[in-house]
C-alpha cells in the first residue's frame, strides 16, 4: 500500500486527489468484458493505487446520475481481465447498488435503491480477506450492508475510486475521504 495514485484512463476534466476528488467523464466509457452484451470494454476512468494482501477500501461519494449506466465508485483491479467495480449506478430509472465481478467475462448483480435519489451521499466499504473480497454499502449514514462476497484473487492488485458513462460524456462525481488500511475483522454477522 504505498498511497501513490496513477490514472487508469484520465479524464479531460477532474480536479483534487484521494481525499476529495471530482470527475467528469468522457464519452462512452465504461469497464466491461463480454457476457451478455458481446463487447469488452475497458475505458472507463479509474484513479488507483497499488495494494497487497488483506485490506479495506473506503469512499463517500455522490454522482448527477442522469443517463442509462452513468456509475461511479470504487474498483479493485489487477488487469483488464480481472477486476471489480462497485457503486451506484443508474439504470431503469433508479439508482442501483452495483457490483461487477471480472474474471475473463464479466458478471453484475444489483440492489435497487427506491428511496435514493442524486442528493444521497454513498458510502462504499471494499475488504479483501486472503482470495475473497466482501463488498459492503451505506447510503447517507445507514448501517452497512452486505452486496457482495465474492472471490477474488489474493495478488497484488490496484484500488481507488471509479467513474463511467456508457451512453454519454459529461456525468459528474464527487468523491470524498477516501481510506485504505488493514482488514475489517471477518466477522459478517453481528
Amino acid at each position: 500500500m504505498d498511497g501513490h495514485f496513477i490514472w487508469l484512463n484520465e479524464p479531460e476534466v477532474h480536479r483534487g486527489d484521494a481525499a476529495d476528488l471530482h470527475v467528469t467523464t468522457g464519452a462512452k466509457t465504461d469497464f466491461w468484458q463480454e457476457t451478455f452484451y458481446g463487447f469488452a470494454r475497458d475505458n472507463g476512468h479509474a484513479y488507483l493505487t497499488l495494494v497487497e494482501g488483506d485490506f479495506t477500501a473506503h469512499v463517500r461519494f455522490k454522482g448527477d446520475y442522469r443517463e442509462l449506466y452513468d456509475q461511479a465508485g470504487l474498483m479493485l483491479r489487477i488487469d483488464a481481465r480481472a477486476w471489480i467495480k462497485t457503486g451506484i449506478e443508474y439504470t431503469d430509472g433508479l439508482m442501483h447498488f452495483s457490483v461487477v465481478v471480472t474474471n475473463g467475462s464479466s458478471d453484475w448483480s444489483v440492489i435497487p435503491l427506491p428511496d435514493a435519489d442524486r442528493d444521497d451521499e454513498v458510502a462504499v466499504r471494499l475488504t479483501r480477506h486472503a482470495s475473497a473480497v466482501r463488498v459492503q454499502f451505506s447510503v447517507n449514514d445507514a448501517p452497512w450492508q452486505l452486496a457482495r462476497l465474492a472471490p477474488f484473487p489474493g495478488t497484488d492488485a490496484s484500488v481507488g475510486m471509479m467513474a463511467c458513462s456508457p451512453e454519454r460524456a459529461g456525468f459528474s462525481a464527487n468523491f470524498r475521504g477516501f481510506s485504505l488500511g488493514p482488514a475489517i475483522d471477518r466477522k459478517l454477522h453481528d
